[in-house]
């Protein structure tokens, strides 16, 4: 028989083999020839005993390998009637573990398998040359992975359920690029269009379509801004030549949906016609040993058998397979938060088991969210929006000469200041708007639009995170000095509204602020975009002053707690138990708990920075500013070990094409928990001072009875991602301030209170930071 036997499949890995020589040019097999020893088949064997056998089934399948339980188990080579194989590892009968199955036409799938299905890492190469390299769930691309089309168009990013689902990066063959978000096979949130010739859009996309705020850019350097919709009635925006363009401008922003978009297609790729798990075979174990087999296992395994078994067919009616029971398989345990972290079902409590005798602190990380109410029609400061938004486009687009970086003395004078007057109506220089008549000022406008291109921001994003359709968002209490804060819907940027005496502290600073942030890149001081005020017509001649900033929170990672601290003690406690502080809580020096423990060379340069920025600070009579610290905690388990990095990605704020470096040098380990939401950008960003600084958090306790600044280490670590930067630098040692300290250095310890003398508080702010951030050793 055994003779008999090798012929039959010698004939058919002849024949299959044929089928397939063009799939062979483009890979070696990961499995040689296998050598099969026949064994009787009426020989008995022990439960469990694993042994090689030559199987051939009344319907023409064939297996050759090794077999125990009456199934395959180990290593084994399965050919069906109809022309497909597969050699690999077997687990009960199920292909499982790393194997290769190939197709009749010439495809073939190398990588993962899970109870029969491609799951895990793996690459499919098709008969016409299109390929897949990467994360499979269920039969289905799904995660992260590549994929090189058979006409030359290529795919890296995420995937889910069969489709482009995320960030993702799409290169077609003629040259044309897009970088952005993805939604079931669909260019959809925020990306970015390159074609070939160097033009481009840049904004918001839906079902393959610019829809929304949007930025198109020729070479040249013109651009035009504004809402986009396929449909021309709601389509507006304005266009901004470039400084040496000249003449009348003609073209229709329909182009770009008729004519420019009509070559960037998405190809769907090649089907697969069959998938391996629904290449079963009837073997022995299926009857009443199966049974026995089966009785010990988990109603969870079962269901996840019913949800697999929905997701067999092709890619393209995927999503209708998957039902919401589906959905849980292949989207992650719902016990899990988003980062990857255990947590407690009831609770969400993290306790950290502290073994040197310190009480078990309680860390409740609450769910991430926007901060601040939005602002729309009906709102007490709708019109104020309006006028700011209006006055910023009028600023910001209208041509200005190439400036370089020396400015001359004048353009730093107070004087310097324009006022334009906006109707209703509009005028030969502003647009018609539906606000009330306002006047706009811009004071040094010239060494603003110079800082913005030294912090290197482009006008037109500058523009569109200020002025573009989404609404602003107002912060839901003002500061402690009575301010508002405002922030832009994608969270760049910050507006704050400030008295009279703060922006005349600011003028008074510009030309030393700007000379000190050209001289430090990585300063962490408030980076400064523009200074304005709006001034109502009419009786109420009310005037609004406010300042444009860059948000330190930016960043793609989620922050989980908050600490404003200036090195004082008095009035630096919130007070707030640990149930009741949100990831918006800004939590004091007081509350404070943790050292912070950095790798050598950033805690070197973070020392030298924070020496620099003082010394400035203290050289221009500033003082009561503070660092403002968020702190993300890296992935964590019940107990407070340490697991591996998670990044928080949302579909505005995506930071592709900003580098390759993960945040500690090394390939990103990532958490796959949930495979419908992407947890991690297609390019890593580099980490720079201030922003993405990996460390380890070490807990600290304070002694009852005693009013320590800064707590005991208890040698117990968190592993973090810190955001940090100095903020409120524009209160001036003025007389209201020396009045200030002499009044509370009655009652309280002079050196806890804020209102010092700048050297003062300058040694006092640094002496408490350098015991705060310490090297890692």
């Amino acid at each position: 028989m055994s003779r008999a036997l090798n012929g039959i499949v010698n004939a058919w890995e002849g024949k299959l083999k044929k089928s397939q020589a063009p799939a062979k040019k483009r890979a070696n097999s990961l499995f040689t020839a296998m050598s099969v020893a026949h064994v009787d088949d009426d020989e008995i064997h022990p439960p469990g005993e694993v042994y090689h056998v030559e199987k051939v089934f009344s319907n023409g399948d064939v297996y050759m390998g090794q077999w125990a339980d009456n199934c395959p188990n180990g290593h084994g080579k399965c050919l069906w009637a109809d022309g497909c194989m597969y050699v690999g590892n077997w687990c009960r009968g199920k292909t499982k573990g790393k194997g290769k199955f190939s197709w009749p036409c010439g495809a073939t799938y190398e990588g993962q398998f899970k109870n029969g299905y491609m799951d895990g890492e793996g690459t499919y190469t098709g008969s016409s040359e299109d390929t897949y390299r990467g994360t499979w769930v269920s039969n289905m691309m799904h995660g992260k992975g590549e994929r090189n089309y058979a006409n030359g168009d290529h795919y890296e990013g995420h995937w889910r359920r069969g489709q482009p689902h995320g960030n993702g990066k799409y290169l077609w063959n003629n040259g044309n690029q897009y970088i952005g978000h993805w939604r079931h096979g669909k260019m959809n949130g925020n990306g970015t269009m390159t074609w070939a010739n160097g033009h481009r859009y840049e904004g918001s996309w839906e079902d393959g379509l610019p829809r929304g705020n949007g930025t198109f850019r020729w070479v040249d350097g013109s651009f035009y801004v504004g809402v986009w919709s396929k449909d021309p009635k709601e389509q507006s925006g304005t266009y901004y030549p470039c400084n040496s363009q000249s003449g009348s401008f003609d073209w229709d922003p329909q182009e770009v949906y008729l004519v420019k978009l009509s070559d960037c297609t998405i190809n769907p790729g090649e089907n697969i016609t069959v998938f391996p798990s629904q290449k079963t075979v009837n073997w022995p174990c299926e009857g009443e040993d199966s049974q026995k087999h089966s009785s010990g296992r988990s109603h969870k395994t079962n269901d996840s058998r019913r949800r697999r078994a929905s997701v067999d067919g092709s890619l393209s009616n995927a999503e209708h397979s998957l039902g919401s029971e589906s959905d849980s398989s292949l989207d992650g345990s719902s016990e899990c938060l988003d980062s990857g972290r255990e947590v407690d079902e009831r609770s969400g409590v993290q306790e950290l088991d502290m073994s040197s005798g310190y009480p078990r602190p309680h860390i409740v990380l609450k769910p991430t969210k926007k901060q601040g109410l939005t602002i729309s029609k009906g709102h007490k400061n709708y019109e104020l929006m309006l006028n700011l938004q209006l006055g910023i486009r009028h600023s910001v687009g209208k041509p200005a000469p190439a400036t370089s970086l020396d400015l001359k003395a004048t353009a730093f004078d107070p004087r310097d200041k324009t006022w334009t007057r906006f109707p209703p109506q509009g005028s030969k220089h502003t647009p018609p708007h539906q606000s009330c008549e306002f006047r706009w000022k811009d004071y040094c406008p010239l060494v603003f639009r110079t800082l913005r291109k030294l912090f290197k921001v482009d006008p037109a994003d500058y523009m569109l995170s200020l002025c573009g359709n989404d609404a602003l968002r107002e912060l839901s209490s003002p500061g402690k000095s009575g301010s508002f804060f405002y922030l832009t819907n994608d969270d760049k940027y910050m507006i704050k509204t400030m008295k009279k005496s703060e922006a005349k502290v600011l003028i008074r600073m510009l030309s030393a602020y700007y000379n000190h942030v050209r001289a430090c890149e990585n300063t962490l001081v408030t980076k400064f975009f523009g200074l304005h005020c709006v001034k109502l017509t009419g009786a109420a001649q009310k005037k609004v002053r406010f300042v444009i900033m860059g948000n330190l929170f930016c960043t793609q990672y989620a922050i989980h707690r908050r600490f404003d601290l200036k090195g004082s003690s008095h009035g630096r406690l919130t007070d707030k138990p640990e149930s009741e502080i949100e990831a918006t809580t800004t939590l004091k020096d007081l509350d404070l708990n943790y050292i912070f423990r950095m790798p050598k060379s950033w805690f070197q340069e973070f020392c030298s920075q924070v020496d620099r920025d003082c010394d400035f600070l203290e050289h221009e009579r500033i003082m009561d500013y503070s660092l403002l610290v968020g702190v993300h905690f890296r992935d964590m388990s019940r107990s407070g070990k340490l697991l591996h990095a998670d990044v928080n990605v949302s579909a505005d704020r995506s930071p592709i094409g900003n580098g390759d470096q993960t945040i500690d040098g090394a390939a990103p380990r990532l958490s796959t928990t949930d495979l419908d939401t992407p947890s991690y950008p297609i390019r890593w960003p580099s980490a720079r001072l201030g922003s993405n600084i990996p460390a380890r958090a070490e807990v600290t306790v304070r002694n009852n009875g005693e009013a320590q600044l800064v707590g005991e280490p208890t040698g117990e670590y968190y592993d973090v991602v810190l955001v940090f930067g100095i903020i409120d630098i524009l209160q001036d040692y003025d007389i209201s301030k020396k009045l200030e300290h002499a009044y509370k250095s009655f009652q309280y310890n002079p050196s806890a209170i804020s209102a010092v003398d700048p050297r003062q508080y300058s040694k006092r702010f640094r002496d408490f930071i350098f015991r705060i951030f310490t090297e890692d050793a």
